[in-house]
């Protein structure tokens, strides 16, 4: 299994319509074979920022993922909502 964190810092004015674009994205990408989760998240410290927390099968299923017409038609337009973009991690449990 391989998880992702992607973090951004949203534009106060622009947390609604990141949010319903971002639910869009999330129900569109949890239906995808090879999904095992994801989630949309605000932070506790500052309720601007925001984290799509995801877990996929494989490689494969990440790859499909990112070919999706909903990942190449919805992620471009988060760019308009973002304060601030961090680096987006991938993570493999340990034990």
């Amino acid at each position: 299994m391989i998880k992702i964190v992607a973090r951004r810092l949203i534009k106060p004015e622009c947390e609604n319509d990141y949010i319903k674009l971002a639910m869009e994205m999330m129900e569109a990408s949890n239906a995808e074979e090879g999904c095992l989760g994801y989630s949309l998240n605000r932070c506790q410290e500052d309720e601007h920022r925001f984290a799509v927390i995801e877990y996929w099968k494989d490689q494969a299923a990440i790859d499909a993922h990112n070919a999706s017409e909903h990942f190449k038609r919805i992620v471009p337009q988060y760019d308009a909502f973002t304060a601030e973009k961090y680096p987006v991690e991938h993570y493999v449990e340990v034990g």
